[in-house]
């Protein structure tokens, strides 16, 4: 994978952060409980440059839901998981996780892992060292087990540029689980697979959010996968939320079943009703959801 110098930069700072962390870690620490948490999001606005694109935006997720949140491009709803994971800061409203504010740079019991459509490996770390980032010596073993669990268990001494895509997106979704995290932020993690590893992703996210038990927000342009992973499915359309809807299909879910298909064209159809915008002038480009396409590399996706 070819890396530019500031991306390569960012991931030496991450690593150097991550080693400071872990040696002023207890060497005793315990993982933190298993399950989910609940997330409170209340009246939330946020604007670039004057713009606002999400318009006080209220949203409640229970304990061990998984949600999925859908919508043009632009529309807000990576936006919307940026401020969740503290990666941005609110201009209106309050987001809370088990109870803690979710603001830019606070501190929080929760643990809440991010997981992007690049999986953002260490290209000079093998594989096991990439899952095992952040964690204190005492607790590398569980690296190893988690790789297992994702089905790579054989690859843990390779270097990431040996690996196909979907197996790095493994390999990423191993590093956010190490951690035991109680809230899973998936911002569109699947987007650059091809048809079949998509769908053996989901099926290995499904299962291990099942036995897991922690609470999942997934931002995806893919109404198939909404219906088939999600418990509700919310629509965001210029910043404000246009549909919140139950899906009450029992799992494990088969897309060729009629209520599968039925539910997937009619929130497919409510998508789509939203007319495509007026051409934006060029000088506009500023103004778009920035966190529809790119996401910075000082994130604690790997902490």
């Amino acid at each position: 994978m070819q890396m530019y110098p500031v991306e390569q930069a960012a991931l030496v700072e991450l690593e150097a952060g991550l080693a400071r962390r872990e040696a002023a870690q207890p060497a005793a620490e315990a993982p933190r409980k298993a399950g989910g948490v609940a997330l409170h999001v209340r009246q939330v606005v946020k604007r670039y440059d004057g713009r606002e694109v999400l318009h006080n935006v209220a949203l409640d997720v229970a304990p061990g839901e998984f949600l999925a949140i859908v919508g043009r491009s632009g529309c807000g709803k990576s936006t919307l998981l940026r401020l969740v994971a503290g990666l941005e800061a609110a201009d209106g409203g309050s987001i809370t996780v088990d109870g803690e504010s979710a603001a830019k740079g606070r501190a929080r019991h929760a643990d809440v892992r991010v997981m992007f459509q690049d999986a953002r490996l260490l290209p000079w770390k093998r594989v096991l060292d990439n899952v095992a980032l952040g964690l204190p010596r005492t607790r590398r073993g569980e690296a190893a087990d988690v790789l297992a669990q994702v089905g790579l268990a054989d690859r843990a001494r390779e270097w990431p540029a040996r690996l196909s895509g979907g197996q790095r997106q493994r390999v990423a979704l191993a590093r956010a689980l190490v951690h035991h995290p109680q809230l899973l932020l998936l911002d569109e993690p699947l987007g650059a697979l091809d048809a079949l590893t998509r769908i053996e992703m989901q099926g290995l996210i499904e299962s291990l959010w099942r036995r897991l038990g922690f609470t999942a927000l997934l931002v995806t342009h893919d109404v198939s996968e909404a219906v088939a992973l999600a418990d509700r499915i919310v629509l965001i359309e210029d910043g404000r939320i246009a549909m919140d809807e139950r899906v009450a299909l029992a799992r494990p879910r088969e897309r060729g079943a009629a209520g599968f298909a039925q539910l997937e064209a009619a929130v497919l159809k409510r998508v789509m009703r939203q007319a495509p915008q007026a051409q934006v002038p060029s000088h506009a480009g500023a103004h778009a959801d920035p966190a529809a396409t790119t996401a910075p590399l000082n994130v604690s996706w790997a902490a």
